[in-house]
């Protein structure tokens, strides 16, 4: 039996679920999850007013609500969970990181491990920065894809909160793996720290070379800003 919560995102879940509009979901999603058929507008039109209505959830209440959606076969129930975790994400205690791993390593998939390292558990450790270090040094370290990428992108929006040193450690540790989603991931987090501190994205690039896809995206906001001041130069 499924909490009141869930019940009720479920009912109105179901009620405009578009078996049409599923397939191209599925197809994008390489064949790995089942979707309701919910575009973007339709799912935040009908979980606007359901976040607004369970507002008011025990930490117990939330913890059960997301693991629930979580167990559920269609995608879209995931989305659910993420906003709501989000909802919550300034009132979450000490205990929460452990739910949040948990959804990083279930059902992995870039469309909710990005959210939940750069939204959910980007916001947990700045509440908590006493737990990074348990937490993300072995993520790191773990044989998990996921965990690691979200050891790397945890910091995306820390702009100059950024620990720079932990940072680079990480991207060197993991600098040499062959799996696209660690790679862009590399890439993602320099290019966002770029914005920030361009030279220290710089400096750590020309001591250390990463490989073409990092590389590529670690630069593309200092290139394109360099080929803007050319631009204007030239005119």
């Amino acid at each position: 039996m499924h909490s009141a919560c869930v019940v009720e995102i479920v009912k109105r879940f179901k009620e405009q679920a578009d078996a049409d509009a599923a397939m191209p979901m599925i197809k994008y999603m390489r064949n790995q999850f089942a979707f309701l058929g919910l575009p973007n507008p339709v799912r935040t039109s009908i979980t606007k007013p359901w976040l607004k209505e369970f507002e008011r959830l025990t930490e117990e209440q939330l913890i059960q609500a997301v693991e629930e959606l979580w167990d559920l076969p269609e995608r879209e129930y995931q989305y659910a969970a993420l906003s709501l975790l989000e909802k919550y994400k300034k009132s979450s205690g000490t205990g929460h990181v452990d739910l949040l791993e948990k959804i990083i390593i279930n059902k992995s998939w870039w469309d909710t491990v990005d959210t939940i390292a750069s939204h959910l558990v980007g916001a947990f450790f700045l509440r908590y920065p006493e737990l990074i270090s348990a937490y993300t040094e072995r993520w790191i370290r773990s044989d998990n894809m996921w965990l690691q990428r979200t050891a790397l992108l945890f910091q995306l929006t820390y702009k100059q909160q950024t620990d720079q040193e932990r940072l680079f450690s990480y991207i060197l540790l993991c600098k040499d793996s062959d799996q696209f989603f660690i790679r862009k991931a590399i890439g993602w987090s320099l290019r966002e720290l770029s914005k920030s501190d361009p030279q220290a994205v710089i400096s750590f690039m020309q001591q250390y070379t990463l490989s073409p896809l990092s590389h590529r995206e670690a630069l593309k906001v200092i290139n394109r800003k360099q080929q803007s001041v050319s631009s204007q130069s030239i005119v």
